[in-house]
């Protein structure tokens, strides 16, 4: 579902802190430098095995050269080369994930340390992020940490040796906790479900996927069951937005 691209700046109005990072490019042409990430400094809460798990499934983060540069494929700047390469400008949305992440990362679920993420690109490049990054507001920024991502395989915080956003091995499974429950969410599935019947009866974890695309819906292999959270479509960051609170609800988080 098609969504409006978000550049909002964030509610507590501070300002991102970030240094330049030069990148080293497998491709033979320069990457573009962009500003890296910064470390949040809330705890991460003490129970490890209770926390939701978004998988953001069928992402669109492509880098396409342009001359001496890579830039992030969108269906706004670059339709030349969407119809260059026969694309469905449709599946060149990388805006949608960025929207879907803020959303995610500026929880209070978030903070409380109780959320994870993970992204599943079209490429079927898997992409961890740190619960505690900060995440550009501007989707210019955004686009190009994910060049750098893409390129590099990881980006590093500017107050840390941590890595705060990586590529890492498939498949999904091998990193999500044993014993899991993995549920898949679309508009066509059947068993329509509250949110709030999500979240587990005990403190065990559990893994939503959600798709990051504008249309069609995710087939994966790996998830128990496939719910519908509405008798509506709706766009993937509102399906976040509705998830997340209902957890945040049902696990007593303000």
């Amino acid at each position: 579902m098609s969504s409006k691209r978000k550049n909002d700046d964030n509610e507590t109005g501070e300002h991102e802190q970030e240094t330049h990072e030069s990148v080293e490019s497998m491709h033979p042409h320069s990457v573009p430098k962009d500003k890296q990430l910064r470390q949040k400094l809330f705890k991460n809460a003490k129970n490890d095995s209770q926390r939701l798990i978004i998988i953001l499934e069928k992402a669109n983060l492509e880098a396409v050269s342009l001359g001496k540069k890579f830039e992030l494929l969108n269906c706004d700047d670059h339709m030349n080369q969407i119809r260059k390469y026969k694309k469905d400008p449709a599946f060149c949305r990388p805006d949608i994930t960025h929207q879907c992440l803020l959303m995610l990362f500026d929880s209070p679920l978030n903070r409380a340390g109780l959320l994870q993420v993970f992204i599943h690109t079209q490429q079927n490049i898997l992409i961890e992020i740190d619960p505690q990054t900060r995440l550009p507001r501007t989707f210019k920024r955004f686009a190009n940490l994910m060049v750098q991502l893409l390129h590099k395989l990881g980006i590093r915080s500017t107050n840390g040796p941590n890595k705060l956003m990586k590529v890492i091995k498939n498949p999904i499974t091998s990193h999500l906790p044993i014993g899991c429950r993995k549920i898949g969410t679309t508009f066509q599935s059947k068993n329509l479900v509250h949110p709030k019947d999500l979240v587990p009866s005990d403190d065990s974890p559990v893994a939503i996927v959600i798709g990051a695309m504008a249309h069609g819906q995710v087939d994966v292999d790996y998830v128990e069951d496939t719910v519908s959270i509405s008798q509506y479509p709706l766009s993937a960051a509102l399906a976040c937005t509705k998830i997340v609170s209902a957890f945040e609800e049902a696990w007593g988080i303000h």
